[in-house]
């Protein structure tokens, strides 16, 4: 027997609109012109305003105040559309554009020239052509060039490269011929490259060298019998090892450090680097801070008129037959969807602008510094606190975008810290910890660097009461090494 009753649940439901503006809230600016292409090809209701004149197509819009689904239908048919919903007359204003009335040095519109250059396999492809050697070696050779990685290693076993040749080009040959191409591979420039090892990479470049220098002899000596003391920075053990001064030791150093590790790297290809467009601008007037948001922020957004012709026809046509209304309601989500975007692109600016006012003003004395340590501490809810939003809001807002100063420009989440007390009371950011922790580090001894055992005793004759295990932390997000790897000659 069927047993029925009544039950209240709250449920938390996002809207498609809601989900919408959230999505277009957490990408950068960089990343906002591809999704903004992206639904001008997926929606032709909307356009992009950029991209023709006002005088060859008039400007129109949704009115910002009704949306279809608030406004109550006028026509006598209930399942009827309203065509004022999406019509305006032409002499009212020319629309709703997203344009900002932000001045910043983004608009300056500049051709950037960009070297041609060859790619790191191209340059090794040249040097290959010019060897004299056989077809078939020919071929081996260059499945050997593509199985080297970027930083120009060969990671494969040989004998992996054997079975690839036979199973996937049916070039049969053997380790010892893979060898003797890879010997010829390994003489290409940059030096280093065809290594299987950063060893073997080392010693290669140390061998085209002047062989008649001590201290590149030295040098060889270290890489190739005592790399892993030179790795940890035995000095000592390396000296009474081989009997040698410490300046003969420090000449031979020298020799590896000038080395490079990744030779692949040299040849990197400069155009597949990210370039980091700041989403913030604040420029500094006397006293004052002056916050503009990027341009590329506030899209050029509008309703295509041609769609809206279509709901004219349609309110016009005497007999509305059923493939009409299906296109009609096709029409009616297109449009829709093209005003729920601009909306929430508009959304999105306004909470940009707010919660990157509120981090200025919260962080006002470093912003107008520069100085770390003036930073204050500050988390999540300080600033949602300020705005009236949700902490995961301003969390989205925060990863990641970035805001250009007149000291550089930073990642927003980097300006958020916890707060750490001094000895008189006063809570401090760990920002100014870590700052005094680098110039510690960085004005020390190198010959005897600081353990951290030191650099808790400093930091608490500073007034920071820090444990070692702390000092330890901020360290490796510093990302310096312990001190006997900061240890020179």
């Amino acid at each position: 027997m069927l047993k029925q009753s009544l039950q209240q649940k709250l449920l938390q439901k996002l809207s498609p609109q809601q989900i919408q503006f959230i999505k277009l809230l957490q990408i950068p600016t960089v990343m906002l012109d591809s999704r903004i292409k992206e639904e001008l090809e997926e929606n032709p209701a909307l356009e992009d305003g950029s991209l023709s004149s006002v005088e060859d197509i008039p400007e129109y819009s949704l009115d910002d105040e009704h949306t279809p689904d608030t406004k109550e239908e006028q026509n006598d048919t209930p399942d009827e559309f309203n065509i004022d919903d999406y019509l305006q007359d032409d002499d009212q204003d020319d629309g709703y554009k997203m344009m900002s009335d932000n001045d910043s040095d983004d608009e300056d519109k500049k051709e950037m020239p960009m070297a041609v250059s060859s790619s790191f396999h191209e340059m090794l492809q040249v040097q290959l052509s010019l060897c004299v050697m056989g077809d078939h070696e020919f071929m081996v050779a260059q499945h050997i060039l593509g199985s080297l990685d970027d930083d120009g290693y060969l990671r494969r076993p040989i004998s992996a490269l054997v079975d690839d040749l036979a199973f996937s080009q049916n070039i049969f040959t053997t380790e010892a011929e893979i060898l003797h191409l890879l010997e010829i591979i390994q003489t290409f420039d940059p030096e280093g490259v065809g290594a299987r090892d950063l060893q073997e990479c080392l010693l290669l470049q140390l061998k085209r060298k002047k062989q008649n220098s001590s201290s590149v002899k030295l040098a060889i000596t270290i890489v190739r019998d005592y790399l892993e003391e030179f790795t940890k920075k035995h000095y000592d053990k390396l000296e009474r090892s081989l009997g040698i001064s410490s300046e003969e030791l420090k000449n031979a150093i020298n020799e590896i450090l000038k080395l490079n590790p990744k030779p692949g790297n040299s040849f990197a290809d400069n155009s597949k680097q990210l370039q980091v467009i700041p989403d913030f601008i604040i420029n500094k007037n006397d006293q004052y801070l002056i916050l503009t948001l990027n341009s590329k922020n506030a899209p050029e957004l509008r309703v295509s008129r041609s769609y809206q012709e279509m709901f004219q026809t349609y309110d016009k046509a005497v007999q509305k037959d059923k493939k009409m209304k299906e296109a009609v309601q096709f029409v009616k989500q297109k449009l829709d969807s093209a005003k729920w975007f601009i909306d929430a692109i508009k959304q999105r600016q306004q909470t940009l602008i707010k919660t990157m006012n509120a981090i200025m003003n919260y962080q006002y004395d470093y912003f107008l510094t520069g100085d770390e340590r003036k930073l204050r501490p500050m988390i999540l809810k300080d600033i949602a606190d300020q705005v009236q939003m949700d902490i995961s809001t301003v969390s989205r807002v925060a990863n990641s975008k970035y805001v250009q100063t007149e000291f550089g420009t930073f990642l927003l989440k980097s300006f958020f810290s916890e707060g750490i007390q001094t000895e008189s009371g006063e809570e401090v950011s760990n920002r100014e910890v870590k700052k005094i922790l680098e110039e510690c580090i960085g004005n020390e001894d190198k010959k005897h660097p600081l353990a951290d055992e030191k650099l808790a005793e400093i930091l608490k004759e500073n007034g920071y009461n820090i444990a070692r295990r702390t000092v330890a932390k901020y360290r490796e997000q510093l990302n310096i090494p312990v001190a006997r790897l900061r240890k020179e000659l």
